[in-house]
């Protein structure tokens, strides 16, 4: 059946399809993502194990060749990456492509276990999550206030921001830079420890029994019964110093008069520097399947309600790799639109008719806007590579109208009817073309 006859002889439901499909591009096109790239899900395994204080050379021998040996005999492994530094081992597992990536997860963590027992008994257990591609900061800004200290400040985005931020749709994580960490800091006195015969790791024990809080059980009062709980949790470094600690001889001392308890900052091991001053910072990473345009609208909207709120405070952009991402975008866009424009002005130059040159700029946009609803169902995202491709095959388009065309304007100079040479014109090249058509899709299937 000659598709292009069929259309000539009921030219409404032709018309009437292209026009719907034509509206579901639109909307695609508007409901559609936009990305640097697209969200790659590759079946990429990392585990990490720590054990700290350990040598390099122990966690070597001890932790990573019995991982690495237990790991390599699963099926589908390519390659295996071990980093060993002090206290920790970090080992990527990279299987073959056509390995789910939740089925090498399961088989990395399921040869884990069967060595659990071999590993040294003071390992943390290992951590083992799948590499995600999507898991880089788009924004990262800095804060800083004119009555608040490094301390406060990482407070704040430590509390106040994180919990704003995660509410906004599409934000995976929010990660403080910089600033410093609360900590409260006992330092043993070594002479009173020989002295009533104590040993720091006495006092650390009994430290970790009395700050708990845990459930206690259920009890019956007055014929109702109640949830009973065991605080044993203090809020502040004072109350902490009054504890009491049991020696090994029966007499029970302070532990303020063992110990010097301050409430502190811990010891800082990353600092954010702006202009060269140090700042407190936090980054924001996108979650997989949001679009870094539509995730950084939601997170500047939000900080400007935070500014609202807190009009000491000053939030400050320190890198934005969302706009580079939009011009990628727009680029890419003109490029499609540039492409478009060549290829009518081409067809004007070899046809030199303007109804046909009309007829060939008509069926660009009928061609490639209805590919923008298919591209959305098959859950694709405009990026680089996706609009790439439709910049590439822009002049590919108009090959079918143009040889149609072409066909019909040497059966009009016969004295044939616009209907007889527009008829016969597509019984004579109507299997050709559409032989052409499916030849340019089995030369690009690969590359999908």
């Amino acid at each position: 059946m000659n598709v292009s006859a069929w259309s000539i002889r009921n030219p409404t439901p032709a018309i009437l399809l292209f026009v719907m499909l034509t509206l579901l591009g639109v909307m695609a096109f508007r409901a559609m993502k936009v990305q640097q790239f697209m969200d790659i899900d590759l079946p990429m395994v990392t585990v990490t194990a720590s054990l700290p204080g350990a040598a390099p050379a122990q966690m070597e021998t001890e932790v990573a060749r019995k991982i690495e040996n237990s790991v390599a005999t699963l099926q589908g492994i390519k390659h295996i990456y071990t980093r060993v530094q002090d206290g920790i081992v970090t080992i990527d597992v990279e299987f073959r492509l056509e390995k789910p990536t939740q089925e090498a997860v399961d088989d990395v963590r399921d040869a884990i276990s069967r060595i659990r027992a071999d590993l040294p008994g003071d390992l943390k257990d290992p951590v083992i999550s799948r590499v995600n591609l999507a898991g880089m900061p788009i924004l990262t800004y800095t804060v800083s206030s004119s009555r608040m200290d490094d301390e406060a400040l990482s407070w704040f985005v430590d509390n106040t921001v994180s919990k704003t931020m995660l509410s906004v749709r599409g934000v995976g994580a929010v990660s403080r830079v910089g600033g410093v960490t609360r900590e409260i800091r006992i330092e043993l006195d070594p002479a009173r420890l020989l002295a009533l015969r104590a040993t720091a790791a006495e006092i650390s024990r009994q430290l970790r029994q009395i700050q708990q809080d845990a459930s206690g059980g259920r009890a019956d009062i007055g014929g109702t019964e109640q949830s009973v709980r065991t605080i044993a949790t203090v809020k502040s470094a004072a109350e902490l110093g009054a504890m009491e600690i049991a020696l090994g001889d029966g007499r029970r001392v302070r532990l303020d008069q063992l110990a010097t308890v301050t409430d502190t900052v811990a010891e800082q091991r990353s600092a954010a520097l702006l202009n060269g001053k140090p700042v407190v910072g936090f980054e924001i990473v996108r979650s997989r399947g949001a679009g870094e345009v539509d995730v950084a609208d939601g997170v500047r909207a939000r900080l400007e309600t935070i500014k609202g709120e807190h009009p000491d405070i000053t939030i400050t952009e320190a890198f934005n790799f969302v706009d580079p991402v939009l011009e990628n975008f727009e680029g890419s866009m003109w490029l499609l639109i540039e492409g478009a424009i060549l290829a009518v002005i081409v067809v004007w130059l070899f046809l030199r008719d303007w109804r046909a040159t009309l007829v060939s700029a008509t069926a660009l946009p009928l061609s490639i806007i209805p590919a923008f609803a298919v591209t959305y169902l098959m859950g694709f995202t405009l990026n680089v590579v996706t609009l790439l491709s439709l910049s590439l095959v822009v002049g590919i388009l108009v090959d079918d109208a143009i040889v149609e065309i072409e066909n019909i304007m040497r059966h009009l100079r016969m004295g044939k009817t616009p209907y007889q040479a527009a008829m016969e014109a597509a019984d004579e090249i109507g299997l050709a073309v559409i032989a052409t058509t499916f030849t340019l899709i089995a030369v690009f299937l690969p590359t999908a």
